[in-house]
């Protein structure tokens, strides 16, 4: 076969692929194609055809209303009211123009097929009076209609979140607030009997880890953290392949950040309406560190240790709860960090370019970390066992190794080569409509969307799905108080190492954080 028509082939398959991810219903699923593809392939030139367990979700009695509070409507707080059904009328007048210019165009045919989940948003909080609006209206939107279309009862705005968590209308909330809010927000609503659902990191501070976990392991109410991740279909087959023992011992796994952008590195563009008229400033600081009222603060909050952890606690939670979800590592044994502000020069106090160091004693087992908010290249996560290596993100490849036992006998045929891969798995190639550098950063890892039976999903709205159907049924959720804790203690120790130049561990008899020394650090 000549290289134009291998190329041919290659390009029919994506663009059948990228097709059923549109298609709402389609007979076969995309992962049922991918295997056709690579058992007709195997037969000519070799390959792997693993067999993966289907998402077999039972059946979840909706019929009694969740009534969910909102804390915290910006970005984040907005895209996962959109994932739980709401958007504006405007938002729709959007959609249905993207269409009208675009047959193709898949949004808005998605959003209003897009299962209902059963809740009602009965109130909202958020201390700049612009987005405290807009999520008014959107949560008025119970029908998906444009402007001038027919809109359910207003969920009722509070300016404090403690009246919000004390509004009996309110079952359960959705915390995406800004990081140094996280922990005294979900304990105040465990305290309250309240469900929750809280944005990555769970945690801004040490202790708060503790606390969160104490408290929801004494209210037994369901508790969510909001590592989307958990809902991706190549990251749930790596698991399993490291399951079935494919890749033999994995030793080392890197994984990265690649952004170069300012919207990458958090230089949000400023509301022209933020002044301290339209924003509670004192609202704002809460626990964080006095400081005058500052428009560069409010909206690029993750700029400064004051609210955030920077990359730690933003971009690598992410990658860490990745290898935590398909390897179960739990908690490293130590962790060191370096980097600095190599970049942008703008007064930020977190660092551009940052690397972390993770070790797990107990599972023989390194997880290097690598960031640079001034490079684009899109390196991945590679989970690199004694068999073979995954390259892992939307996509999954799979490689044996060339000195592998457990493929000797493939290798020695050649129905397998180390340099070429035995096994992919691409349910999602198009991301097609993402516009922002930061968009494109969580597609191509995933992080928007991916398939359930051939059909488009965001994970988002997946990740809102699990817990709301864990609260009806009264199970735990995939990223429960357990792996919340294992994530806000790895974040710590990163944090903690990076910031006072030294190796922590962690004493895993006694729960707590300590010098190599071990004394205990809080």
């Amino acid at each position: 076969m000549d290289k134009d028509q291998d190329s041919k082939k290659k390009i029919k398959r994506r663009n059948i692929l990228k097709g059923m991810v549109a298609a709402p219903v389609i007979g076969l699923a995309a992962w049922e194609l991918d295997y056709f593809f690579r058992r007709r392939k195997n037969k000519k030139k070799g390959g792997i055809a693993f067999q993966f367990s289907e998402d077999n979700k039972t059946h979840v009695d909706r019929s009694e209303t969740i009534n969910v509070g909102i804390i915290g409507a910006g970005t984040r707080g907005s895209q996962l009211m959109a994932a739980l059904g709401f958007v504006s009328p405007k938002h729709i007048d959007g959609l249905k123009k993207r269409k009208e210019k675009n047959p193709d165009d898949k949004a808005y045919q998605n959003f209003l097929d897009q299962p209902d989940l059963g809740i009602r948003i009965t109130a909202v909080c958020d201390i700049f009076d612009v987005r405290a609006k807009a999520a008014i209206e959107a949560g008025a939107n119970l029908y998906r209609e444009g402007t001038g279309g027919k809109m359910a009862d207003k969920p009722r705005r509070h300016r404090t979140y403690t009246n919000l968590l004390d509004d009996p209308k309110v079952d359960a909330v959705v915390i995406a607030t800004p990081d140094h809010w996280h922990g005294t927000m979900a304990i105040e609503a465990t305290k309250r009997g309240k469900h929750v659902y809280v944005e990555k990191p769970v945690t801004w501070r040490l202790d708060e880890t503790y606390e969160v976990r104490k408290t929801v392991k004494e209210s037994g109410i369901v508790f969510q953290l909001g590592h989307q991740n958990r809902q991706i279909d190549s990251y749930r087959r790596c698991k399993e392949l490291v399951g079935k023992g494919a890749l033999g011992k994995v030793n080392l796994v890197e994984t990265t950040t690649n952004r170069n952008s300012p919207n990458g590195a958090w230089v949000y563009k400023i509301h022209p309406k933020a002044n301290e008229s339209t924003i509670d400033w004192k609202q704002f600081i809460g626990p964080a560190p006095a400081h005058a009222f500052s428009k560069e603060r409010f909206f690029r909050w993750r700029c400064w240790w004051d609210y955030s952890t920077g990359l730690i606690g933003d971009l690598f939670t992410h990658e860490y709860d990745v290898v935590n979800q398909v390897l179960g590592v739990g908690i490293p044994t130590s962790a060191t960090a370096s980097g600095g502000i190599y970049h942008f020069k703008d007064g930020r106090t977190v660092p551009d370019v940052l690397q972390i160091a993770l070790e797990f004693g107990d599972d023989d087992l390194t997880m290097l970390y690598s960031a640079s908010q001034a490079n684009s290249h899109n390196r991945g996560k590679v989970f690199m066992g004694t068999d073979a290596t995954v390259n892992l993100g939307r996509s999954l490849e799979f490689f044996v190794d060339r000195n592998s036992k457990i493929y000797k006998e493939k290798l020695k045929k050649g129905t397998v080569k180390s340099n070429e891969p035995a096994y992919i798995f691409d349910p999602s190639k198009g991301i097609d409509g993402t516009t922002s550098a930061t968009e494109r950063y969580f597609a191509e890892r995933g992080l928007l969307n991916t398939t359930r039976k051939g059909r488009s999903f965001s994970t988002s709205f997946l990740h809102l799905e699990e817990w709301l159907d864990a609260v009806r049924t009264k199970t735990q959720p995939s990223c429960n108080i357990d792996r919340a804790f294992e994530e806000g203690i790895a974040t710590h120790m990163a944090t903690i190492a990076y910031k006072e130049k030294r190796t922590v561990y962690w004493d895993k008899k006694n729960e707590k954080v300590v010098t190599e020394n071990g004394d205990e650090i809080s």
